[in-house]
């Protein structure tokens, strides 16, 4: 598919000055403009001249060459100006470097649809219908744990039925008018049909499952973690964050759109899956299966999920947006040392645990490389950051500018990044981490322990894969392994690199099925459209909100392995990588400012006025989608 934006599609109203990419003419058109006004000043010239001074009989050689001269002159400054005039000063360093697209609102297409429902959401006759929507939702309590079964199996799925039955009673035009499937029994999946069969489809995701509640924390919440309680500000409880907001957001935009009479050119199809919070196995990892049979592999022009928002962390003015455009890997490694057992009083010169540290020390002294890759992620956004932030040494953005086309300073660049001087999240982007996070090993203080174990947890980055990290492992244990005349077992698909011996065993293993490769970068830049839609779109919404209007909007794209540089990792998106290359994962909110004390933690509350500005969002997008042609 060709990414020429069409004439008639809401996009070509980013004018030049607007899109970087287009603020260029061709050569060949400006060496004709310039003929043309090379030409057009000899005429000029000469017809002045010949007008302004009385006629001579012949003009002598002195004179002809003086004229000459002269006209040559005109020409010249009129030739530097023709090129002033069809050449734009080259971009700032910052432009090249993040390049920014304007607001775009919705086009005249659904231009009086989008003004009265903005005034709808507005009123309090609406907020008050939203916060009801929201705290009643909130009040099932929709807990996926770790370990849960199949569905069918598990009785705990079964709550899900309670939160079906309230959104038909809640949003009765949207089930009337959409065609609501439900997958695997309580994963929802919700089609709406487009006029234009031929523009491929947008995909809204969320999940309806929320993170349990520890029952020894309920005293501690300012208000019961299910009540839905609302204080005039905050709107209280377990999945008021994440991710039942989000999800009560769409369809609320949906059921406003219904009842104005809105028909959508292109179709629209939201997914809320049941265990994102625990495997995603029996909720996205189903719908996946469905829409890639029923609509086919990369069927899909974008899909929108949560994920980062925006945030003032860089200047109070200043609001930096990061959606998550691509995803680090994930593995979980064990390495498990085995020896004989027996008396303490007669040990070995190293038990199992001696051989373990050993190892462990040798993991953690030798970490993969960091690697800074220009087509790569990460460089976007440390380019997005050293561009605009406004504390940003000079040198660094310097540097960066410099790493755009210099291979020294590129390398440079990456060094500096994961050492830490833009942060630990920062430099987590440029490679692959590590953490031993458990460890196990003995049963007596006076028994030799015959086993003992640690688990090493690998955000695999973008630039790399499953297959480097455990090639790394091999190249680093395999000698030790020999060293302490050890038999070695790398992973249960490869054989084994060395002879048995008596002494011990040491066996690497991934104990959880947990290997996932990084995820397909989002296509992001000038020529992406489906990436200039969602910047355009996100920075109308912060214009149109009175709690952001009139600050500057740099929006960047980030890997995921930050929510506004706190961890976070992999949502339901995984599931979805078959279906396009265009992957978004963005909640409108002020990460700093919107949730009163995080997620996944008591005291879980979203500001309504973020509640509310997300449905505006929501909405600002399916419309603008709408009127786009690719």
């Amino acid at each position: 598919m060709s990414d020429t934006v069409p004439p008639n599609d809401p996009l070509s109203r980013l004018t030049s000055t607007e899109a970087p990419d287009s603020s260029y003419v061709s050569s060949s058109s400006l060496t004709q403009n310039s003929k043309l006004k090379i030409k057009s000043v000899f005429n000029h010239t000469m017809t002045d001249t010949s007008s302004a001074l009385p006629a001579l009989p012949y003009f002598t050689p002195p004179m002809r060459a003086l004229s000459a001269l002269t006209i040559t002159l005109f020409a010249l400054i009129s030739l530097q100006n023709a090129h002033a005039q069809q050449v734009p000063l080259s971009p700032q360093p910052s432009e090249r470097a993040c390049p920014q697209f304007a607001a775009l609102n919705t086009g005249k297409k659904h231009a009086h649809l989008s003004a009265v429902l903005e005034e709808l959401y507005a009123s309090e006759v609406f907020k008050e219908k939203a916060v009801s929507a929201l705290g009643g939702a909130i009040r099932i309590p929709t807990e996926s744990y770790d370990g849960m079964g199949k569905v069918g199996e598990d009785p705990r799925y079964e709550i899900f039925g309670d939160l079906h039955t309230f959104l038909r009673d809640t949003f009765p035009l949207v089930f009337q008018k959409l065609n609501v499937t439900t997958v695997n029994t309580y994963n929802l999946v919700m089609h709406w049909q487009g006029l234009d069969g031929s523009l491929l489809p947008v995909l809204m995701t969320g999940h309806q499952d929320v993170v349990p509640v520890d029952l020894a924390t309920w005293n501690q919440w300012l208000h019961p973690p299910y009540s839905g309680h609302f204080d005039g500000t905050w709107i209280w409880g377990r999945g008021t964050c994440d991710d039942k907001s989000p999800v009560i957001a769409i369809l609320l935009s949906i059921e406003a759109l219904l009842q104005h009479g809105f028909r959508p050119t292109r179709t629209f199809v939201f997914a809320f899956g049941i265990d994102e919070e625990a495997s995603g196995n029996e909720g996205a990892g189903e719908i996946a299966k469905y829409l890639e049979s029923t609509y086919g592999r990369g069927s899909f022009a974008a899909i929108l999920d949560e994920g980062n928002g925006y945030s003032a962390i860089f200047g109070e003015n200043l609001l930096f947006v990061m959606p998550s455009t691509s995803e680090k890997g994930y593995l979980d490694v064990t390495l498990e040392v085995t020896t004989p057992g027996g008396h303490s009083s007669v040990p070995p010169v190293h038990t199992s645990i001696g051989i373990l540290s050993a190892l462990i020390t040798t993991v953690e002294s030798h970490p993969l490389p960091p690697t800074l890759l220009r087509e790569g992620t990460p460089f976007a956004t440390i380019q997005c950051t050293t561009a605009y932030a406004h504390n940003v040494p000079q040198a660094l953005r310097d540097l960066a500018q410099t790493a755009l086309t210099d291979d020294d300073a590129l390398r440079k660049l990456g060094s500096e990044v994961a050492g830490g001087v833009l942060g630990g999240a920062y430099g987590a982007m440029v490679r692959t981490t590590q953490a031993v996070d458990l460890v196990q090993g003995g049963v007596k203080v006076n028994a030799l322990p015959e086993k003992a174990s640690a688990t090493v947890n690998y955000r695999i980055a973008e630039h790399s894969s499953v297959d480097d990290v455990q090639r790394h492992l091999i190249r680093l244990l395999a000698p030790m392994a020999a060293q302490y005349n050890l038999t070695f077992s790398p992973f249960a698909s490869r054989a084994s690199v060395s002879a048995f011996s008596s002494s011990g065993h040491l066996t690497l293993s991934d104990p959880y099925a947990s290997a996932l490769q990084p995820s397909p970068p989002t296509p992001v830049g000038p020529d992406a459209r489906p990436w200039r839609l969602l910047v355009g779109t996100i920075k109308a919404s912060l214009n149109a909100s009175r709690r952001t209007r009139g600050k500057e909007v740099i929006v960047s794209p980030m890997l995921s392995v930050v929510k506004v540089l706190t961890i976070s990792l992999n949502k339901d998106t995984r599931s979805y990588w078959n279906l396009t290359r265009h992957i978004f994962r963005y909640t409108h909110m002020d990460d700093d400012t919107d949730a009163y004390n995080g997620l996944h933690t008591v005291n879980e509350a979203i500001r309504a006025e973020a509640y509310f500005d997300n449905i505006a969002f929501l909405t600002k997008f399916m419309l603008n989608w709408d009127e786009a042609s690719f």
